[in-house]
């Protein structure tokens, strides 16, 4: 076996036809990075479950930096309880056949670059399970930048950590033990988070409701589709209090005269300028349709 194959990762990804990072990761655009940190967990959601993505969500976890949104590109482990053969041999040969230093969590993080966030299945362990402790957390935010860390285990030093300005660290526990009897089996293969899966390359967006791992091949479509759902909300939330419509005509099917009086606020409205690049022209046929529809069972 090999820790970080390229021809692994790009095996386990075709769907991805964009760019890719040197490791083999789909390299996802730093503009759709941008756009995601603005948007909320359940518009990103959304056109996941859609597709059949259901498992994509992980909500139970502590944070580091509750209130900041974490956004970047998955570099994954998967760790097991130790068994001292497997254990030695990996080790070694991570060592002496691929030339890494030191512990199998510091393989992961020795490997970011900006975006990244490391996505760790620590199988919930939390007594000896720390993966990051407050200089790892240092060398995550110095290397990506912006990124973090998903860890389904456990951190130490948290006093340390929450003074690191531009990260987030999602986690299940604290202790004060160093990471201890574990293995590593798996650098950037797929990994799983409680309820989720989560394979290199994904987008992680982590906010206060939770984590959700978006696939890299649909990145792009759930951030319009994102950005087309939080636009809407805003218009809709506008009109709501304004008493034009109600509650049943917004969450429901709009109307043809519904979506003719949101294009017209969107082109007006200050709140939707950084959403203009979006077209509604799909939306306005539809409901186009249904209203011709509509009209010639009234006449008959």
């Amino acid at each position: 076996m090999k820790f970080n194959c390229k021809e692994d990762i790009i095996q386990i990804t075709p769907l991805w036809k964009g760019e890719r990072m040197e490791d083999g990761r789909p390299k996802v655009s730093a503009d759709v990075l941008r756009r995601l940190r603005k948007i909320t967990l359940e518009e990103a959601w959304g056109p996941l479950w859609n597709k059949g993505y259901k498992y994509q969500f992980e909500g139970e976890f502590r944070t580091t930096h509750p209130g900041t949104t974490l956004v970047g590109r998955a570099v994954t482990g998967v760790m097991v309880p130790m068994r001292p053969d497997l254990n030695d041999y990996l080790l070694k040969y991570g060592h002496e056949e691929e030339g890494r230093k030191g512990y199998f969590n510091q393989w992961i993080i020795d490997s970011l670059v900006e975006d990244d966030v490391v996505v760790v299945d620590m199988f919930d362990k939390i007594f000896q399970g720390t993966y990051v402790g407050g200089n790892l957390s240092t060398a995550i935010k110095t290397r990506t930048k912006r990124g973090g860390a998903v860890i389904w285990g456990g951190i130490r030093d948290l006093e340390q950590i929450v003074k690191i300005e531009g990260i987030n660290v999602y986690y299940r526990g604290i202790d004060p033990t160093g990471i201890g009897d574990v293995t590593m089996t798996g650098f950037n293969v797929p990994c799983r988070i409680g309820k989720a899966t989560c394979l290199p390359g994904d987008v992680v967006l982590g906010t206060i409701s939770g984590v959700i791992f978006i696939p890299s091949h649909l990145a792009e479509e759930v951030v319009v589709g994102a950005e087309k759902s939080h636009v809407r909300d805003i218009f809709g939330f506008q009109r709501l209090h304004e008493k034009v419509y109600t509650t049943a005509q917004i969450d429901t099917k709009w109307t043809y005269a519904m979506w003719q009086d949101f294009v017209n606020w969107a082109k007006e409205d200050p709140r939707a300028e950084e959403y203009r690049h979006l077209t509604w022209d799909e939306e306005l046929e539809e409901a186009a349709k249904d209203n011709e529809t509509n009209s010639s069972q009234v006449r008959l």
